[in-house]
């Protein structure tokens, strides 16, 4: 896993070939690294990632949005229609750091 620190979020990237085991890993292994963190996981360099595959980062997803921390996917291939509304998928890096700077507006107004 290559961790990238910005200003306020970290920016998670899969280092290796296999979705499910990336959102495994994160979720079992390494979730004390950045639980207290909002994150960006970065999967732009699958060519064509399922609906399933992305389905793995759900309850990670739920479980820190819970904490109050902001989870969003960067992922340019998936159909957007196709995903649950408890997932935030954008299709940049930007993108990304918006929906983060918006939620974190919306914590400071109490709004979450």
């Amino acid at each position: 896993m290559k961790i990238t620190k910005q200003e306020n979020y970290w920016i998670l990237e899969d280092e290796k070939d296999n979705v499910k085991a990336f959102a495994s890993y994160l979720e079992n292994k390494a979730y004390a690294e950045f639980e207290n963190k909002n994150v960006v996981i970065d999967i732009l360099k699958y060519g064509s990632l399922s609906l399933e595959e992305l389905l793995s980062f759900l309850e990670l997803s739920n479980k820190h949005r819970a904490q109050n921390h902001s989870f969003v996917i960067a992922n340019d291939t998936i159909n957007i229609d196709q995903v649950p509304e408890e997932l935030i998928v954008v299709p940049t890096l930007l993108e990304a750091g918006d929906v983060i700077q918006m939620e974190e507006i919306e914590r400071d107004l109490g709004a979450f």
